[in-house]
């Protein structure tokens, strides 16, 4: 999430989803929410029936669409030409928030005299481009003044160099009339777009953005979240009721999964991942780099030497550096994709898979299958035998003969895993809620929760390695494996959110409402410690801290996640299993991580003084008789940090934060419409085409997003700008009756009757074109490959005019394969394997194909078919801005880490 992440300083929804009945406007775009997220739409009609306007803008006209007031048909990829095309009328016309954008966004910041734009010369490429390294050097980027914390400003925002003139030069040819030309929206509907968002944001009125995949799952996703929080930032609507960024999650815990992270580059809350180049090989190096000399993440040492205490428990000390060298160092991408490749040229033997199914869900699914056969060892843990566990007898692949089972040495181990309400534990959701649920059923026969199997994974791993005297096994030696079980051999999970939480690490310890008052304390009595024995029935730990302020750098707290500090506290209770809401924000109903503030930023509701920008947008605000921030949600501001507050510029942390600067993660305190450093493709959202387009980029000279990840490799070849054989534009979506890859729903017959085939969505028009009739067969194909579908002949999908050249975009819902009650073609065979430069993100709702009717052959002749369409051989970049094989790939990291400051 670095693109709310560099905006405002978290990587997570700015707000609560039942905050969205306050807003005056609602923008969907990059979701189709009453489809994906239906239960969070009710908040969405909610809006509407108390006078909110409903836009959707979306390349197909869904369910939400017809709920909206407003639906905006677009070209597939054109996001950040529409943003930006709003950015520009807003400052143009003089219709941004002044008091808001001067006082709490680096509007005013001056950026350094060496940094040239991507307008200069309409190059699309900011200054420090290294064209052999594939990267920015990012210097140029940097504010004026001293670092980051304390940059020169110009409050009058006249500066030719200030933030708010850079970014009026920036986005100057993002005209309606180019919207229309790049993206297909009339100008007539985008001034009705750009009216409703206007006049529902200011001091009395507040509008909201949603978004999901739609925008993530592109080729330049950061940069279109970046596009939106500059809107927000520019209207005033962030930290606001009724305002703000819903990043809407598909899953029941996916922002708990990057919080807790499954990502490669970041460790739990954020902390960055030690890097294994020699600039972090101490734990002083780490701390040096990525501890910033001004806003909370001056406190990373506490955080970090927290985790590492949690990690390693009495094995971590101060004299070896907490046990710093037994954590992992990134030294290179370590993505799936580069593990995927890796797998496909014989390089890794293994691979377990849990809670994910590549063999239809990954990109280039048909790749990835054959990859498949190259491991000598597969786990799979899932409810039912899914595509992945089934590949080596079940596959298109076997069906043509291009895989051969006998030939296949695979070992698959399918291990049968408990469904969600088979164990307990908490979800972290769209808005950062954390929410615990307890065992509605235990699991049928062998079946086992992924907590069960992890922890016993681990106590025989750890086992094995203290029988070792090999140096590779001492990190495992190390670990403070210490979980409580029950007679099953599970671990008690609420132990394991208690150390989530975090606690005094001393059993001794007594802890007062300021800390540690003292220590000698009866380890079986004290007060507040949770699960304080462990498994061998020995005291372990001393009292929960109360909150992330509590965490000290010394070794005396652990905590997992700092972030989620709170939850379960002192006073023993289980916060995520709270069910009392008490006011509309939903307090009392679960834990929202930090400190249970629901909406972030909310020292921005609040005037820079203190007072509330209006009585009917109210939310916190300054008390000057208690000489405090009160109000409705938890202050996100030190609570007793008064609006008038300056630094000298000699403090440090949140010191150094003035009372008037509500986006206290960032040095300078302030919302980043310009962000200096944190981002590997550039300061400014700009509108680059879609790795595969049908059309050029009429703003830059280069087509194609400059640090971008093509995965280039023979099976994985894109097609080059305006390719007559691909004409048509390719998106994928969701159902509702489905979900993500079918493992959870095609296996049932309720759902799997509700949407019983894989079906490709086309216009009437194009439809007449091709002479195709509803329900016919057709395939559908890209240099990837192809795959048979019926045709869904609806007037939701419909042509647009880019630059005087109809398009048409089909669309492939993405949850159908070769197992289940349901079978149909996987739509991600279709889709290749790229990376966002920030994320590594593949994309996928943006290509280009062709369609053929009629149905797609059987067995061998499948390859023949095939050659007439998308001809074998040649070199694997066709596309002419697609580096070759063995190119740098330009980035050591993802992105989703907190960046370092200046040094």
């Amino acid at each position: 999430m670095p693109g709310l992440g560099t905006s405002f300083g978290r990587g997570g929804a700015t707000t609560a989803q039942q905050d969205l009945a306050n807003a005056d406007c609602i923008l969907i775009e990059g979701s189709s929410m009453a489809e994906a997220h239906p239960v969070g739409f009710r908040w969405v009609m909610k809006a509407k029936e108390r006078g909110a306007t409903i836009i959707h803008v979306d390349p197909r006209f869904s369910r939400t669409s017809a709920l909206a007031d407003i639906w905006v048909p677009i070209r597939a990829g054109g996001d950040i030409a529409f943003l930006g095309g709003l950015i520009r009328h807003i400052i143009e016309n003089n219709l941004f928030f002044r008091d808001y954008v001067v006082h709490f966004t680096n509007a005013s910041c001056i950026i350094r005299e060496g940094f040239r734009d991507t307008e200069e010369g309409a190059t699309g490429f900011f200054s420090g481009w290294n064209e052999q390294q594939r990267a920015y050097d990012k210097e140029s980027w940097l504010y004026q003044g001293d670092g980051l914390s304390f940059p020169d400003r110009d409050p009058t925002l006249q500066h030719p160099r200030c933030v708010f003139q850079m970014l009026r030069h920036h986005f100057s040819r993002y005209t309606p009339e180019m919207v229309e030309k790049i993206c297909g929206i009339s100008p007539k509907l985008f001034q009705r777009v750009a009216d409703a968002l206007v006049s529902a944001s200011g001091p009395d009125k507040t509008a909201a953005i949603c978004y999901a995949v739609g925008w993530t799952q592109q080729s330049k996703g950061v940069q279109i979240i970046r596009s939106a929080s500059i809107l927000q930032l520019l209207l005033g609507n962030i930290g606001r009721p009724g305002g703000g960024i819903l990043a809407l999650r598909g899953h029941a815990s996916i922002q708990g999964s990057t919080d807790v992270p499954t990502l490669y580059d970041i460790l739990p809350g954020y902390l960055p991942m030690p890097r294994g180049d020699g600039t972090q090989a101490t734990l002083r190096d780490y701390l040096a780099t990525q501890t910033k000399p001004t806003g909370l993440w001056h406190n990373t040492p506490a955080y970090f030497i927290s985790l590492l205490k949690a990690y390693y428990g009495k094995n971590a000390t101060a004299e070896n550096d907490f046990g710093y060298d037994w954590v992992p160092k990134i030294t290179g991408n370590h993505s799936y994709f580069e593990y995927l490749y890796d797998i496909a040229d014989g390089k890794m033997e293994g691979m377990f898979i849990m809670g994910q199914n590549p063999a239809v869900a990954a990109p280039n699914s048909r790749f990835e299958r054959t990859a498949l056969s190259k491991l000598k060892w597969l786990v799979i843990r899932d409810m039912v035998e899914i595509e992945s566990a089934s590949f080596w007898a079940d596959s298109p692949e076997v069906d043509r003969g291009e895989l051969k089972t006998e030939d296949i040495e695979t070992e698959v181990f399918f291990f049968p895993s408990a469904g969600h309400a088979e164990n307990d534990g908490t979800f972290t959701n769209t808005q950062r809620l954390l929410q615990w649920r307890q065992t509605a059923v235990k699991p049928p026969g062998d079946c086992r929760s992924d907590e069960w199997f992890m922890h016993q994974l681990a106590v025989r791993l750890i086992a094995r390695a203290k029988a070792s005297n090999d140096p590779m096994d001492e990190p495992l030696r190390a670990l403070d494996w210490w979980y409580p079980e029950d007679e099953t051999g599970m671990p008690h999970t609420e132990a394991v959110l208690a150390e989530v939480n975090g606690w005094h690490t001393d059993p001794a310890a007594v802890v007062g409402d300021r800390g540690v008052v003292a220590g000698g304390g009866d380890p079986g009595r004290n007060e507040g410690v949770v699960f304080g024995v462990d498994r061998e029935g020995k005291p372990h730990h001393g009292p929960q801290v109360a909150d992330y302020n509590e965490l000290k750098a010394d070794g005396s707290t652990a905590c997992g996640c700092w972030i989620y500090s709170g939850v379960f506290s002192r006073d023993g209770v289980n916060k995520g299993n709270a069910r009392q809401s008490k006011d509309y924000l939903g307090h009392g109903w679960g834990f929202s991580w930090p400190s249970d503030r629901r909406i972030i930023y909310n020292r921005a509701s609040a005037s820079p003084t203190g007072e509330p920008w209006s009585e009917r947008k109210k939310l916190v605000w300054w008390d000057k008789a208690q000489s405090k921030w009160t109000g409705g949600d938890v202050p996100d501001f030190p609570v007793g940090k008064s609006p008038d507050y300056r630094p000298t510029r000699q403090e440090k942390g949140l010191e150094a934060i003035p009372g008037d600067a509500p986006f206290m993660l960032h040095e300078d305190g302030l919302g980043w419409i310009y962000v200096p450093k944190g981002l590997h493709d550039g300061p400014f959202p700009t509108h680059y085409e879609p790795l595969e387009s049908p059309v050029r980029n009429l703003l830059y000279s280069r087509d194609t997003d400059p640090v971008v990840n093509w995965f280039t490799r023979p099976e994985n070849r894109f097609a080059p700008p305006g390719d007559p054989r691909f004409p048509y534009v390719l998106t994928t979506y969701r159902l509702t009756e489905h979900h993500t890859a079918g493992g959870m729903s095609r296996f049932l017959p309720h759902l799997a009757e509700l949407q019983p085939e894989m079906f490709a969505e086309i216009s009437p028009e194009l439809a007449i074109e091709l002479r195709i009739k509803n329900s016919d067969y057709i395939c559908v194909v890209t240099l990837r490959g192809a795959i048979e579908t019926r045709a869904l002949v609806s007037r939701r999908a419909r042509p647009l005019q880019i630059d005087g050249k109809t398009i048409h975009q089909i669309a492939l819902p993405f949850h159908f394969g070769t197992a289940g009650n349901v079978r149909g073609a996987a739509a991600n065979d279709l889709i290749p394997i790229s990376g966002e430069p920030n994320v590594t993100i593949m994309e996928t709702k943006a290509l280009a194909c062709n369609i053929v009717p009629g149905r797609l052959p059987r067995g061998p002749a499948f390859e023949d078919w095939l050659d007439r369409y998308v001809p074998r051989g040649g070199p694997p970049n066709l596309h002419p801005e697609q580096p070759p094989p063995g190119a740098p790939r330009g980035t050591l990291a993802a992105g989703h880490e907190h960046e370092s400051p200046t040094t």
